[in-house]
């Protein structure tokens, strides 16, 4: 019980057999747990108003649980993803089979999948796509409850061995550092150095530049996403059992592989989806770090809350890099005009520099 609230959703096989021991699985939802070696437990225990999404079970032990008043929904055969996952992705899930090439990976799967269905009108392959986006809902909320999370948004061409690419990892790992969780797109450029600094957190200071140097030999995910990959699992190995941030990108744009830094990912086909919940779970605040469409849709899609508070006290603004905000891609001015005489003017800023980012933070918490 958290809260208050009596948690029924089961999602590992070390949690099944803990309810199960009891006796009753009446009323749980067991997420993509397989259960073809729990066939004793299922027919021994009551099952009456439970649900069972994409669990492998034996033929017997699935027609005694729906006599038993419990809803199947059984696993879908030869998809790239599970759309009853119950727990966010790993990149090492996602990244598996990369030594054969980007392409034999599950998210190159999937993306592959994506891109056959996305337009052919099944409402089958819509149908789940939406159950997959839904699951990884869930499993985000639950794996951010009583976390202070601050997002950190910018765009995917910030190439590795850059000076902004350096300042924003050094960011992100400042922000972990004070005990804030860190989420981003989950892509490369400027959300992959915020994952990786939170990564870094827990090391030597030394690591960054030391890490840097490494992914410097593959600057970008173009021309291989292989070649990009494999130096961020280099720097994973060199260091292991980095700090933990959140990644949250979408296989709607297909093109940008998610990072391999980011602890915990959650992946979703629906842009619109990924992008207000990543915006709406950034309690901490979101800071803006140059970037061009893409970021500009995320300083405004987050100031409409703000504005209008339907999220409750608007959250902490903060725009990096003064001339690209102001002549480059004017949406300082913008931001400004809108928050004026609001409670969202004392909760926005612009600073020059990444540096100045973590006291503007915390003079807003």
């Amino acid at each position: 019980m958290v809260n208050g609230y009596i948690d029924t959703e089961i999602e590992t096989l070390a949690e099944f057999d803990q309810v199960a021991a009891r006796g009753s699985l009446s009323g749980y939802r067991i997420q993509s747990v397989n259960l073809l070696q729990r066939t004793f437990a299922l027919l021994s225990a009551d099952t009456s108003s439970a649900v069972f999404l994409g669990c492998p079970m034996e033929p017997d032990a699935a027609v005694k649980v729906r006599a038993d008043g419990a809803l199947v929904f059984p696993p879908v055969p030869d998809l790239p993803f599970d759309p009853y996952r119950g727990l966010l992705y790993t990149a090492d899930e996602l990244f598996a089979g990369l030594p054969d090439g980007y392409e034999a990976t599950p998210d190159a799967q999937a993306y592959g999948w994506f891109q056959e269905t996305k337009a052919d009108g099944d409402v089958f392959s819509s149908m789940l796509r939406s159950i997959h986006d839904d699951a990884i809902c869930d499993a985000l909320d639950e794996h951010l409850v009583g976390a202070r999370v601050v997002g950190v948004m910018g765009g995917h061409a910030m190439a590795r061995g850059g000076a902004e690419y350096r300042g924003a990892a050094e960011l992100g790992r400042a922000l972990s550092r004070s005990g804030l969780t860190v989420a981003t797109g989950g892509g490369p450029g400027a959300m992959e150095a915020a994952n990786l600094g939170a990564y870094l957190a827990p090391a030597p200071d030394e690591a960054l530049p030391e890490a840097l140097e490494l992914l410097a030999k593959a600057p970008s995910f173009a021309p291989s996403v292989s070649d990009w990959a494999q130096a961020a699992f280099a720097v994973r190995s060199r260091w292991p059992g980095g700090g933990d941030s959140v990644g949250i990108p979408t296989w709607f744009y297909g093109h940008e592989p998610p990072n391999a830094f980011a602890g915990h990912i959650a992946k979703y086909f629906a842009n619109a989806t990924r992008e207000d919940g990543l915006l709406a779970r950034s309690n901490a605040g979101v800071v803006f770090l140059p970037g061009a469409a893409g970021t500009v849709q995320e300083i405004f899609d987050n100031a409409t809350p703000n504005y209008y508070g339907s999220r409750g006290e608007p959250t902490p603004m903060i725009l990096v890099d003064r001339a690209h905000w102001t002549e480059r891609l004017p949406a300082w001015p913008l931001l400004r005009a809108l928050a004026a005489g609001r409670p969202l003017e004392s909760r926005i800023a612009l600073v020059d520099s990444v540096d100045e980012v973590p006291a503007v933070l915390a003079s807003m918490a």
